[in-house]
């Protein structure tokens, strides 16, 4: 049997071991000794021997000391135990800008945004001073819920400090703004760079990816080819070939995949590069193409390849090959709802209402359970959050009268409710009712309520928007006149005048 061990697990042994050895000879550690070990207190055996160290800090009573305290924190932080990171913070006496930082980065990496952003707006409230790490992490947070004005008051505190040179900070800023919705203040940072990393062209074209503009992503890859200080890395072509899919740019994308096969750049395609291709021909309609591709793969497909494929045979109501795909997956991964969810929803959509009962019933019997979704919309810098049919939001009557009033207008110009988007077998009157009851539509009506004509309405969806909540957002665009912004869980849609940026492909 082979016993691989990573380097810092083995300082971490080694590390604890020293210091109790050093304890037993009359020579007790001092702060220096405890916060370095606990650098190398990471991974799973790392963090047991970090908990371990953390007991002989508490017996050394050095769990105060601020660069013990920061290095405990950071170490549960990366452990994803932030809820210990944060009792170790809020024992600190004092607090510097590396234990600040530290906590809001590990929030951040975990995803939970509001939370991060909550307590960097407390600590700088405390009067805490921020680094350009502080900075990029509460930038991520920002990506996250796409919190456009937070964002910019950000940009705005760097400019003013002498942060604004750090390229690590400068990416940070061109991932927020693309994630916001804003690309053209994406490009104008990435545009007044001085020195350009691959990380900073791989943001813009991930971002230039999400919003659908294949063009623009073809045109950027090509630039950045002529640029002689930076060369394509994986990531690059991941991007690439990412933005050729969500632009609907098909030839271009095998193109540049075939030109990874014959190892121009000396990159040799890994299995998320064959993902992308396959969700390239998903999108597309080729979904038998798609399935031909994963078989002649060199690699064994991952959960997320499939995936991929059966979320294009949803969209292109393709039963056969979606029950395929659907059954390797519940081997793969048994409890993932998404799956039962999709293929679900691909039954219900065929109308075969028989065989959505059965899949409901294996969801019960495995005990799992579907992500609800929500959207949110940030208004007066405070976020909204909205689940389907909500009634929790304190305007609810307000929110609902408006979202009726809408329905009434956008009809009279042609708005026609998709009831194929309802994934029930009920009446056409109680599934139009389902339908003006979906987060989107709440969002949006409190967007148009809240937000001054002339400013974009912003929305950001967990999950994929229907096309029934695509549609009515175009109407509404046209019929009252407002740039409506929606960012779900695959892209971005644009929307002015009625046309949406995506062309109807997504």
């Amino acid at each position: 049997m082979q016993i691989t061990i990573g380097l810092k697990t083995l300082l971490a042994v080694f590390s604890y071991f020293h210091v109790q050895n050093k304890i037993m000879a009359g020579t007790p550690p001092n702060e220096f000794t405890f916060a370095t070990i606990l650098t190398c207190c990471s991974g799973a055996c790392g963090f047991d021997r970090g908990r371990q160290v953390h007991s002989l800090i508490i017996k050394s009573n050095f769990e105060s000391h601020i660069f013990v305290g920061s290095s405990l924190l950071d170490m549960y932080a990366k452990a994803d135990r932030i809820h210990e990171a944060r009792s170790v913070f809020e024992r600190l006496p004092e607090r510097d800008v590396v234990s600040c930082t530290a906590i809001i980065a590990g929030y951040a990496q975990l995803g939970l945004d509001e939370e991060a952003l909550e307590l960097f707006c407390h600590l700088q409230r405390e009067g805490m001073k921020s680094n350009y790490v502080t900075y990029a992490s509460v930038l991520t947070a920002l990506s996250g819920l796409a919190a456009l004005d937070q964002g910019r008051q950000v940009h705005n505190r760097v400019l003013r400090s002498d942060l604004s040179s750090y390229v690590v900070l400068q990416n940070s800023l061109i991932d927020m703004y693309s994630k916001c919705g804003s690309l053209s203040y994406a490009r104008k940072v990435f545009d007044g760079m001085p020195e350009r990393t691959v990380i900073s062209w791989n943001a813009m074209l991930v971002g230039y990816g999400k919003h659908g503009i294949g063009r623009e992503v073809i045109e950027l890859y090509e630039l950045m080819r002529k640029d002689k200080q930076v060369k394509p890395d994986s990531v690059t072509f991941m991007a690439v070939l990412s933005g050729c899919s969500h632009g609907g740019l098909v030839t271009e994308g095998l193109n540049i995949f075939n030109e990874m096969i014959t190892d121009q750049d000396g990159i040799e395609p890994e299995i998320e590069h064959y993902g992308c291709v396959v969700d390239l021909l998903g999108r597309a309609g080729e979904v038998e193409k798609a399935l031909t591709f994963i078989e002649q793969m060199p690699f064994k497909p991952t959960a997320a390849i499939w995936g991929s494929l059966l979320g294009a045979c949803r969209v292109h109501a393709n039963v056969l090959v979606g029950e395929y795909v659907a059954h390797r997956l519940f081997e793969i991964e048994p409890h993932n709802a998404g799956n039962y969810v999709i293929l679900s929803n691909l039954y219900a959509s065929a109308g075969r209402w028989a065989d959505v009962t059965y899949i409901r019933q294996l969801m019960t019997e495995k005990s799992v359970a579907k992500e609800p979704g929500r959207s949110w919309i940030n208004l007066g810098q405070t976020i909204h959050t909205f689940h389907a049919s909500d009634r929790s939001h304190p305007r609810r009557e307000e929110i609902f009268e408006k979202v009726r009033e809408l329905s009434a207008k956008i009809k009279e110009a042609g708005y026609v409710p998709d009831l194929s988007c309802v994934l029930h077998d009920v009446d056409e009157e109680q599934k139009e009712k389902i339908l003006l009851g979906h987060s989107e539509k709440l969002a949006l009506a409190f967007g148009l309520i809240g937000i001054p004509h002339g400013l974009p309405i912003r929305v950001v969806k967990n999950l994929r928007i229907c096309v029934d909540c695509h549609n009515f957002a175009k109407f509404l665009s046209k019929a009252y006149r407002r740039e409506v912004s929606l960012r779900d869980s695959n892209r971005f849609h644009h929307i002015l005048g009625g046309i949406c940026s995506c062309g109807d492909y997504w």
